[in-house]
């Protein structure tokens, strides 16, 4: 009995002095925190303390806004393609109506809509789907629809190259057009705000390499046409030689 009596007397002899203990480093803690917040005081202790810091509120980033898209022009209430010549759907409740807008429509619908209003614009009659206007105004929505995800991720190289692909096979198009039907490739340029520019006349770079061998072969190519025109100055006073010899015979002959 006496052991388990002087056993717990130590282990709460103990305790005080852990207690005691946690109370002066909460205190030294306290110190150090006013001292801190004090601001003049450099040291607490035995331990340097940092001046305050002050953190200002920062300015909220501008987002910055994009072109507009091509398919902002399109209102919300008009009803999906598939749904436009169905008369029932024009009939229904609001509910129903909103589920066939264009307002829960997904993005492919919404650039469907755009070609066949572009195309539209071009067509040569109500059934024309395959003249070189059609394709054009179909690969002008897929190129505008290129470029306004590439503003956004400007690192997707397979869009990217698809993109640039469409541009060629357009410009084929409209030069086909160009010579052909000039005033039909008027009138797309029109339609569909389409600016044409022509090619530049040669699309080799322009390297060191290539500049000097350009200039060897002017350098070359004059000096063949200086020859051949010291040739035929030589042929021509050759030949004035002759005629002046062969009338010296004659009036010598001649009595």
């Amino acid at each position: 009995m006496f052991p388990n009596v002087a056993l717990r007397t130590v282990l709460k002899a103990s305790a005080g002095l852990l207690r005691e203990s946690g109370s002066a480093a909460s205190v030294k803690t306290w110190t150090c925190s006013s001292a801190l917040m004090a601001g003049p005081r450099l040291s607490c202790g035995h331990f340097p303390v940092p001046p305050p810091v002050r953190f200002y509120a920062r300015a909220a980033k501008k987002t910055k806004m994009g072109p507009e898209s091509q398919l902002s022009d399109l209102p919300p209430t008009m009803m999906k393609m598939d749904y436009l010549a169905v008369p029932l759907a024009q009939t229904t409740d609001d509910i129903v109506k909103r589920l066939l807008s264009l307002e829960l429509a997904s993005h492919s619908e919404k650039l469907q809509l755009k070609k066949e209003q572009l195309i539209a614009k071009v067509q040569r009659d109500e059934n024309d789907r395959s003249s070189v206007e059609v394709q054009v105004a179909i690969l002008t929505a897929r190129i505008r629809n290129y470029q306004e995800h590439l503003q956004k991720h400007h690192k997707d190289k397979a869009n990217k190259r698809r993109m640039l692909m469409a541009i060629d096979r357009r410009k084929k198009l409209l030069k086909q057009l160009r010579l052909v039907r000039y005033d039909a490739f008027e009138k797309v340029c029109e339609q569909l705000g389409i600016t044409y520019s022509f090619p530049p006349e040669y699309y080799r770079r322009a390297t060191r390499r290539w500049l000097a061998k350009k200039a060897f072969c002017i350098k070359v190519f004059r000096e063949v046409q200086k020859q051949k025109a010291e040739q035929r100055l030589k042929l021509k006073q050759s030949l004035a030689s002759t005629n002046t010899e062969e009338a010296k015979t004659k009036a010598e002959t001649t009595p």
